[in-house]
């Protein structure tokens, strides 16, 4: 049977878009637009849309991000034409109770990391191993690096571990402070600080983890180890929609995911789940990235060797933007083998990760303005306040 990520379909226009702006999460709060909210009177007349969606203050440095995600997200579904936004701004009362609803998602026992507030936290996702999802984590880690920006990698795919050889990078990890000091690497200008279970398991071995344990380990990386100054934090979670996917939206309530695929349209069903849980668990998913799209040989003709679009039609599916597309290029798995990532180089391929990473510094997901327009800052500094009057 074929998996369909919500029923949009069956409802009236203005339910429908009421459900897909649930999926749009306020990058600061973690929470849905919806929920705290945001969201004003929505008017459809021929498939075309109005609606207003209203800020803590019109000068918020996300309203582009927040604008563009419900605009997205309304423009996925097949009756929708066209969309008009007007941005507002809340009520004095509007306001207080999204504090209210801040304050509470900020006291559900989100863990204290050093991981700096405006960092970026991407998790690389995808519903089924054998995508290459590990790679792309690596390569868009270096392709990040590059621009001369400090990134921070976990390899949180604890059964399948392959970001040390991916990256050249091998253990024993360090510790400072009772903390775990990362690998580093540098790219450039930029750093690499990586924590991995590979630098604490043999490569042969295998690691026999299930439930509340793989959660400890993915809190130990995140909580217990110095990522200080780091500008992105990306994440290479385990295939699937399992335990450690679950564990990281307690975690670290401010991740966005990046869906992994393949062109063919089974692929693109399996991963529709990853996102429709990261959705269930208030995690903003970012954009789409199509890997083994296509393979180019030596006389310069391309062949579809696992179909077309697949990447595309999840992306419109979801209502996401569509980051773009990895050719099956047999120099990444050599760049892998040897730990040397093919986004180091030049050529075709690594000019599709630097503009893969182009694209999410300056557009879908770049460095916050730590002035903040919604109330995570807010929401810290009275959980700081209650907490020295303990």
């Amino acid at each position: 049977m074929e998996f369909t990520p919500s029923t949009t379909a069956s409802l009236p226009l203005e339910e429908a878009i009421s459900q897909r702006l649930a999926g749009v999460i306020d990058p600061e709060l973690g929470l849905d637009i919806v929920s705290l909210g945001m969201v004003g009177a929505i008017g459809v007349s021929d498939g075309h849309v109005e609606i207003t969606v209203a800020l803590t203050t019109p000068s918020c440095p996300l309203r582009g991000q927040i604008e563009r995600d419900v605009r997205q997200a309304i423009l996925s579904l097949d009756d929708v034409r066209s969309v008009d936004i007007t941005m507002g701004q809340l009520s004095p009362e509007a306001k207080a109770r999204l504090m209210d609803t801040a304050r509470s998602a900020a006291q559900q026992d989100a863990p204290n990391t050093s991981i700096p507030l405006g960092a970026r936290v991407l998790g690389i996702s995808s519903g089924k191993g054998g995508v290459g999802k590990s790679s792309i984590t690596a390569n868009l880690a270096v392709a990040l690096a590059a621009r001369g920006l400090t990134i921070g990698v976990i390899d949180a795919d604890i059964w399948g571990f392959s970001l040390p050889r991916l990256l050249g990078v091998d253990g024993p990890v360090e510790a400072k402070d009772k903390k775990m000091v990362p690998k580093k690497l540098t790219v450039g200008s930029g750093e690499l600080r990586i924590l991995s279970m590979g630098f604490l398991a043999d490569e042969e071995q295998a690691i026999m983890w299930r439930g509340l344990i793989l959660n400890r380990a993915l809190q130990q990386f995140v909580e217990d180890a110095h990522w200080d100054d780091i500008d992105y934090l990306l994440i290479d979670l385990p295939p699937g929609t399992g335990d450690v996917q679950m564990g990281l939206a307690r975690l670290l309530p401010k991740t966005e995911l990046l869906i992994v695929t393949t062109p063919p349209l089974a692929a693109q069903n399996v991963a529709a789940r990853a996102a429709d849980m990261a959705r269930r668990g208030n995690i903003r998913v970012a954009g789409v990235i199509e890997n083994m799209s296509d393979f180019t040989c030596e006389h310069g003709t391309s062949y579809a060797l696992f179909g077309t679009g697949g990447g595309e039609r999840l992306s419109k599916q979801l209502g996401v933007p569509f980051l773009g597309t990895i050719p099956i290029d047999p120099a990444v798995a050599r760049g892998g083998d040897i730990g040397s990532p093919i986004a180091l180089g030049t050529g075709p391929t690594s000019d599709r990760f630097a503009e893969i990473a182009e694209r999410l510094v300056t557009d879908v997901a770049p460095l916050r303005e730590l002035e903040g327009c919604t109330a995570r800052l807010l929401a810290t500094l009275d959980d700081a306040l209650n907490n020295a009057e303990l």
